[in-house]
């Protein structure tokens, strides 16, 4: 009659490994320990019908305890014994012991034979013996929720935002995430505005207090980690919350994109929509550019009712232990859709538009909104009722923030409302996409990642922002939108013809056939363009004088690399591999790599593959190496520091890399690297590799060195200073320089990338910056060394023809950019790139070098 064991965890890795730990204190002998931890064995979550599962797995006449970590590991498990059987759940044990703790004593308990009672009780008491050692003389007794002792010493710090849109869903959560991880209790003000704390913990009411770039924050903590805690937090803060800014609302640039649409992170902040006949314009100004081109089509609406709760669904349907069941439920429900959602956005799209949905992960797991609904429910509020009522709550107070980027964050909380409340009233939140113009109240980040070019031709939206997640996900579908158009589109009837223009945010709805006329001619004229250049999109890049430029595309997907293949790109000039490592509780084995690799090169359908070696640290920490916290994380162990900090890492890697080089051209690519010693360390790792995989039978040939893989090529990033000032040095062991102009611009200039400050200053073509891009050109001049540049600045049209004067022989672009920067290089002669170059190099200041282009 032994008892039976089950670890609820949001964490398969950790649930795993705390079931090791229990299983070395048993010394062979046995007890049936059921696992129910994460989503998959890399995705966060739980899972009430997993739990259901392992409990049913390890039941028994001597009962079940359950062990949980946290948050919805909790309601799961509450949920989970509705789902049983009456007979199996009379005898299970929800536990509220310390999950490893917890559960090494009640293993050991079980293992000799103690009833359930008994095995619980060892399990409560699991801390005492750590109390009593660390605090000596104190009452050992368990509270895992102890209050605040009157008189506990309170640690107080401040610390000011920087982050360039405030603490909006991201850093928040990250934040948020921190502080669930120490044993404090944190609060969080902002002093700039006066705002009342907010615990530090709730991502929901971290978002609140309407923490601008700028705004001081006052952090206070209680608790035996209360310094740790304050400490990190300001560490964090430091690092702009591990942030990475990726422009998605600063630049009011379009760069050149061979698909006929901007860049998905380009848009601008203030619409310039017109009032058109036909038209009614937003009150506020809109309608408002959202996504570029020009959209033409019959109207359709998805033609979803509105979310509004009846009379009955206000009425709880039975007592509120009850009703609150329904709510993990149906917040486990809308977690998997979310995450099916997520998985298929970043196969689609990338790892960059899929992580819009981390936040709305996250807020399912805001104990603080939960208990809010819990509340709610116990005071005899219906499920859908609470659940709505709290989580509208938290978005009024978005809502009411004086910032647009936070404003516009609210969506995301409306969009987890309903997604949950969907589930709760047992309606769909899908909808099928027809040919034409979407016309609709607004879209969740879903169901705009949901849509296709080839369907929907354009999206016009009565509400939202063009800084929403959705606008952000339209822009990388390809699809125009405006946004902000006015409640009076949705009174269109389904198939009246509208016209827009996603670039300027005009709108005409049932437009005369002079306006159609003139769309018509606009959305001709880009179409041919964009044909004109695809049409010989896959033939070279020859200058007016004979040169051949390699024009390339930056991948980071698949998907991206399908594109460069199908847009004309010569090779894959930058291949990130940070995708693989992120967001995971351990890395990706060799396996794992050489598959994700091999998918990523197959698709190039035989193009070379520059392939750029983990490039993480302090600023993209992994959770699985450890780090301490630095002052400058840019500056600090990232790059190939930590990888040959971190051998292990990067020998995988390579190994992954040599194995598929066996039958594609791949060339390894090393960032931020700023000694020779450091390539010549890594070049030692990897002729290591290969000797051992010839050994193994990987068919690599019968010689060492790089010299095994015939195909196979060697070489750096310039990104610091020092690096292109003697790239010389470094020229003997490399085959090629890809100069990233992004870092490269940031360090010589002390300018802080994404610092709306700084932006002006932080121009790559500074005479400054491109005097470093001479240095190394001339460095390598008449040598089979090979120079690129990888940065945003190669698909500037001011900047590519000062790039090859000064002698980059490869520019590597966005995959759609592809075709009409090849076009753009076909229009320049090599000899007048070189003499505007030299003019360049002798400017004054980044405005000046640009002058120097102007008509």
């Amino acid at each position: 009659m032994m008892v039976g064991i089950v670890v609820v965890s949001h964490s398969h890795v950790l649930a795993r490994s705390a079931v090791e730990i229990a299983r070395e204190m048993l010394h062979g002998r046995g007890v049936d320990i059921a696992i129910a931890a994460g989503l998959d064995e890399t995705t966060f979550g739980t899972d009430a019908v997993k739990v259901q599962e392992a409990v049913e797995q390890v039941d028994g006449p001597g009962g079940v305890l359950v062990l949980m970590d946290l948050g919805s590991a909790v309601l799961s498990a509450e949920l989970a014994l509705d789902l049983l059987d009456p007979e199996i759940s009379s005898r299970v044990r929800l536990c509220a012991a310390p999950l490893v703790e917890g559960l090494v004593a009640a293993a050991v308990a079980a293992a000799g034979g103690a009833s359930l009672a008994d095995v619980e009780s060892e399990a409560l008491a699991a801390l005492a013996g750590k109390q009593a050692h660390l605090h000596p003389g104190t009452d050992s007794a368990v509270e895992t929720e102890a209050p605040v002792a009157a008189g506990e010493p309170e640690v107080r710090a401040t610390f000011t935002v920087t982050n360039t849109h405030g603490l909006h869903a991201r850093p928040a959560a990250r934040l948020a995430a921190e502080v669930r991880t120490l044993d404090a209790r944190v609060l969080l003000r902002n002093v700039t505005t006066g705002s009342s704390a907010v615990p530090g913990s709730s991502l929901s009411r971290v978002a609140t207090l309407g923490a601008l770039a700028g705004h001081e924050v006052e952090v206070a903590a209680t608790g035996s980690q209360a310094r740790e805690a304050v400490d990190h937090i300001v560490a964090l803060a430091a690092r702009t919350f591990d942030e990475v800014e990726d422009d998605a609302v600063t630049s009011t640039a379009s760069p050149v994109d061979g698909s006929g649409r901007a860049d998905p992170s380009a848009v601008p902040l203030s619409g310039t929509g017109r009032s058109e006949a036909g038209e009614t314009p937003d009150a506020n100004g809109g309608p408002y550019p959202a996504s570029p081109g020009i959209g033409i089509g019959p109207s359709w609406s998805p033609g979803l009712a509105a979310l509004e709760l009846s009379d009955d669904d206000l009425v709880p349907g039975a007592e509120p232990a009850v009703e609150w069941r329904r709510v993990p439920g149906a917040v486990a429900a809308a977690r998997r859709e979310i995450v099916h959602t997520r998985a298929r956005t970043a196969r689609e799209l990338g790892e960059s538009d899929a992580s819009v949905f981390d936040a709305h992960l996250m807020l399912l797991d805001d104990e603080e909104l939960l208990d809010e609904v819990r509340r709610r429910v116990e005071a005899g509020e219906s499920a859908p009722a609470a659940w709505s009522g709290a989580v509208r709550a938290v978005a009024a107070e978005l809502d009411a923030l004086g910032d647009d980027y936070l404003r516009a964050r609210a969506a995301d909380v409306r969009a987890v409302h309903d997604q949950v409340l969907s589930v709760l009233l047992g309606r769909s939140s899908e909808f099928e996409a027809r040919d034409g113009v979407l016309v609709a109240s607004d879209l969740t980040p879903a169901q705009a990642a949901a849509l296709h070019r080839d369907v929907v031709v354009g999206i016009v939206l009565a509400y939202g922002s063009p800084t929403s997640h959705s606008a952000i996900l339209a822009r990388s579908r390809g699809i125009p939108a405006v946004v902000g158009a006015g409640e009076d589109v949705l009174a269109v009837p389904d198939g009246t013809t509208v016209a827009f223009d996603g670039d300027t945010g005009r709108l005409v709805i049932d437009p005369d056939p002079d306006t159609l006329v003139e769309f018509k001619t606009e959305a001709a004229e880009r179409e041919r363009r964009l044909e004109e250049a695809l049409q010989v999109a896959r033939q070279p890049a020859v200058t007016r004088d004979g040169v051949e430029v390699h024009v390339a595309a930056n991948v980071g997907s698949v998907t991206d690399a399908e594109a460069a293949a199908a847009h004309g790109a010569d090779l894959a000039g930058l291949v990130r591999t940070e995708f693989l490592f992120l967001e995971r509780d351990s890395a990706p084995s060799v396996d794992e790599q050489e598959t994700s690799y091999r998918a990523v090169v197959e698709a190039l359908d035989g193009r070379r593959a520059v392939v750029r070696t983990l490039d993480v640290g302090g600023d993209k920490p992994l959770p699985y190496v450890a780090q301490p916290a630095e002052l400058n994380p840019f500056l600090g162990v990232r790059g190939l520091r930590l990888a040959l900090a971190r051998p292990e890492l990067l020998r995988d890697q390579l190994r992954a890399l040599c194995r598929v080089a066996v039958d594609h051209p791949v060339s390894i690519m090393f960032p931020m690297v700023s000694q020779v010693d450091e390539v010549l360390a890594a070049r030692r790792i990897l002729d290591d590799v290969l000797r051992e995989e010839r050994v193994v039978g990987g068919g690599h040939g019968d010689t060492d060195g790089a010299r095994s893989l015939p195909g196979l090529e060697v070489g750096m990033m310039i990104e610091v200073p020092s690096a292109a000032l003697k790239a010389a040095s470094f020229a003997p062991y490399v085959d090629f320089f890809s100069i990233g102009t992004n870092d490269l611009t940031q360090y010589a200039l002390a300018a802080e990338r994404g610092n709306d400050a700084l932006a002006s200053l932080a121009d790559p073509l500074d005479p400054g910056v491109l005097q470093l891009v001479s240095a190394v050109c001339r460095a390598v001049s008449g040598s089979d060394v090979r120079v690129a540049v990888c940065g945003e600045i190669a698909s500037d049209p001011v900047a590519a023809p000062l790039l090859l004067g000064l002698g980059v022989d490869e520019l590597s672009v966005g995959p759609y950019a592809v075709p009409e920067v090849k076009q753009a290089v076909r229009e320049l002669d090599l000899g007048e790139c070189r003499e505007l170059a030299g003019r360049a190099l002798a400017a004054v200041s980044a405005s000046s070098v640009r002058a120097l282009r102007s008509p």
